[in-house]
């Protein structure tokens, strides 16, 4: 008996580590590039990282930085990465233009529009009307300044009046506080935090004119993949955004949690200013009142619809794409398992 019982445990070994080669090797590569440099409304990525979501679901997840919201999408499309974080208008923009490259949407994250013009407290330009003969500054990438074009001509802007200049992003609060643009590009959030940093109050110091309060309800920010990615690996695709999903709802119930996630990657960042972004990101970016109804991830195609010929229009597109083109709902978790309210968190 003990012949055939002696090699038993080098068997069991074996077999053990086939099953972890074969699990290995059923991992599915996923590289996603962010909208941004990392901080702290980015903390579902890595917590859904962190807490072993992504590789519960078969993937192996990378992720990288970005370089603005509107940088994420040809990025994806040129086929650099699987998937992206970054602003659907500009998806919309190349789904019109180059409809088999354009990645599609399929979890919407930023559903009120954080788009804005924002200029000193004391500056003469109260209306949008007020910007013409005026210079307006922001990075080449930035989503509002993507933006202008359809926010002029909804706005009564003559764009043609209105003089825009580029800078690198550590330079847009600078310029405006020196009074070298008059207006400024950019997220409500984004510019907040940035002038903070500078030493200015944006409730005192600042003024902004916001894109929403001028007819464009546009959505903004989603999770995308590449259409050859979403065609090849729909399982994928699904398992991704059920571990963000999951992850989504454990940082609003601990968003110092999800902070800790975020200074893992980058632990120069401050942690209270990391929560205060994220806290401000899920109450001014996050909380349509539509999630009420329809939960967050999803989207009212009808103003999904709107949105569509807002952009295609202004910017004279070639075509307008359809919803089913920019967004797909079809690998979203039961609207049961999706937040309905973000008023819990503190």
């Amino acid at each position: 008996m003990s012949l055939f019982r002696r090699p038993m445990p080098a068997l069991l070994s074996a077999c053990a580590l086939a099953l972890a080669a074969t699990g290995a090797a059923a991992q599915t590569s996923v590289k996603m590039v962010l909208n941004w440099k990392y901080e702290g409304a980015q903390a579902w990525f890595f917590t859904a990282q962190d807490k072993g979501y992504f590789k519960a679901e078969g993937l192996d997840v990378e992720i990288d930085q970005g370089e603005g919201s509107a940088a994420s999408i040809p990025k994806v499309a040129a086929g650099a990465y699987q998937a992206g974080f970054g602003d659907v208008n500009a998806l919309i923009d190349l789904a019109s233009k180059r409809p088999a490259d354009a990645p599609v949407a399929v979890y919407m994250l930023y559903n009120t529009p954080p788009f804005t013009l924002v200029v000193k407290q004391d500056s003469p330009i109260r209306t949008p009307k007020d910007l013409e003969g005026k210079t307006i500054g922001g990075p080449a990438n930035d989503g509002a300044l993507k933006l202008f074009p359809a926010f002029a001509k909804i706005a009564n802007v003559d764009a043609a009046k209105v003089n825009i200049t580029n800078m690198a992003p550590n330079l847009r609060e600078q310029m405006l506080s020196r009074g070298q643009i008059d207006a400024a590009f950019g997220y409500v959030t984004t510019v907040s935090f940035s002038a903070k940093a500078m030493g200015l109050d944006p409730a005192k110091d600042l003024r902004f004119i916001r894109y929403g309060d001028h007819g464009m309800d546009l959505y903004s920010n989603a999770v995308f993949f590449s259409r050859a990615f979403v065609k090849d690996n729909p399982k994928a695709v699904q398992g991704f955004v059920k571990a963000l999903n999951r992850a989504i709802k454990d940082v609003i119930a601990d968003p110092d949690a999800g902070v800790a996630a975020v200074m893992k990657r980058e632990p120069l960042l401050k942690r209270e200013v990391e929560k205060e972004k994220l806290l401000a990101t899920l109450r001014n970016d996050m909380s349509h009142p539509e999630i009420s109804r329809i939960g967050l991830g999803d989207i009212d195609e009808a103003r999904m619809q709107r949105a569509i010929e807002i952009v295609a229009d202004a910017n004279k597109l070639p075509r307008k794409p359809t919803v089913a083109e920019v967004f797909d709902r079809g690998f979203l978790p039961a609207r049961a398992e999706r937040p309905s309210s973000l008023d819990r968190q503190p």
